[in-house]
């Protein structure tokens, strides 16, 4: 792989990108290190244009489910598990609440569910099978975007089934696509800081390889601004183009800043990045994921002021009005929004709003 010299200027780095030349990494680090915000996210804007229809921003309606809380993973930026055994605040929940969840999200003209949980020891993926089958069997046409890769990781290791033989049987019996969720920065000295008890960044990414193999879709995430270097930011951007150019199967990636709130890792972590920092490294990863169709904005995290101005910064998606958020939520971060305050911030950014299904297919475009 040809590696672009680290001296080359801002300008020179996004000349290149912007004529159809790879960003590599050493030019990836220059531009984590540079200020030149405006720069670097017009370029990320055009270089969105090219990929995306430039009129309209997409969404989608769906909601997360976390069907336990419970956990043994013990992740030290977490502030939504609870240990087995927690009898007042631990909880798995039963079939009717998640029909009940379901219900409500289709009566507002919802398509899907994100569905993720904790490593729960009570849980096998006989359990899986049966959720999904029985959601499937009530609501056949209703998307299941569930468990991250170490979900899928911690059932195959209790089942004592490989990975590709887990996915298949999960996918049997409902499972659509994974969400990229887990990834964290994906440099193993980094992971051995945030979650010792986690799977490493290898497994991560031979979940998604299987189930890219297998034909599911998935998403790629980054969670940082915690104990990661700029370098590692890049490699973590790195590991996920790679595994794109060899079996394609990220749609979209979302990365967001890691929320201090009620966690431990918070009490370590002095600062935290800024809206700019945000912006900036939004705009890096359109610029850098030329394999990769979709960004989107993470309003959830950056509140939807932020999440609006970074439909200027490589984002082509807005993301979730997401009925439900659990996770976040638990680190203190409580933002809300409806379809109408999405179509209302698409709008006033210039752009014409598209309800999406979770395939990027066209659900409402008369909005």
């Amino acid at each position: 792989m040809a590696v672009v010299e680290k001296t080359r200027t801002v300008t020179e780095i996004l000349a290149r990108v912007l004529d159809g030349e790879r960003l590599e990494d050493a030019a990836a680090l220059t531009l984590m290190e540079s200020p030149d915000l405006v720069a670097i996210g017009a370029a990320a804007n055009e270089i969105r244009n090219r990929k995306s229809n430039p009129d309209e921003i997409t969404f989608i309606v769906d909601r997360n489910i976390n069907y336990t809380n419970v956990c043994v993973t013990d992740c030290n930026f977490c502030a939504f598990y609870r240990k087995p055994g927690d009898l007042r605040e631990g909880y798995t929940l039963p079939k009717p609440i998640i029909f009940a969840k379901i219900e409500e999200t289709i009566a507002v003209g919802g398509t899907g569910a994100l569905m993720q949980g904790g490593h729960n020891p009570e849980l096998g993926i006989d359990w899986y099978e049966d959720i999904f089958s029985s959601i499937k069997e009530r609501y056949p046409t209703f998307h299941l975007h569930a468990l991250s890769p170490p979900e899928i990781t911690y059932i195959s290791r209790r089942a004592n089934l490989p990975i590709a033989t887990t996915l298949s049987r999960l996918r049997d019996a409902g499972l659509d696509t994974l969400p990229g969720g887990g990834g964290e920065i994906l440099v193993d000295r980094v992971r051995k800081i945030l979650a010792p008890k986690k799977t490493k960044s290898d497994e991560w990414l031979e979940v998604m390889r299987q189930a890219h193999r297998q034909g599911m879709s998935t998403s790629a995430t980054m969670m940082y601004g915690h104990v990661e270097t700029l370098a590692e930011r890049v490699e973590h951007m790195r590991r996920l183009r790679d595994l794109q150019d060899e079996v394609a199967g990220f749609r979209a990636f979302i990365s967001w800043t890691f929320q201090p709130d009620n966690t431990v890792l918070g009490e370590q972590v002095k600062e935290t990045p800024t809206s700019f920092e945000y912006l900036k490294v939004q705009a890096i990863s359109r610029l850098y994921f030329d394999n990769i169709p979709h960004i989107q904005s993470s309003w959830v995290t950056q509140g939807m002021k932020i999440g609006q101005i970074a439909l200027h910064f490589g984002a082509d998606d807005l993301g979730s009005v997401m009925l439900e958020e659990n996770v976040v939520s638990s680190a203190g971060t409580t933002y809300r929004a409806t379809s109408e305050d999405f179509c209302r911030v698409i709008r006033n950014a210039g752009y014409k709003p598209v309800q999406r299904d979770t395939y990027y297919r066209v659900v409402n475009d008369d909005l």
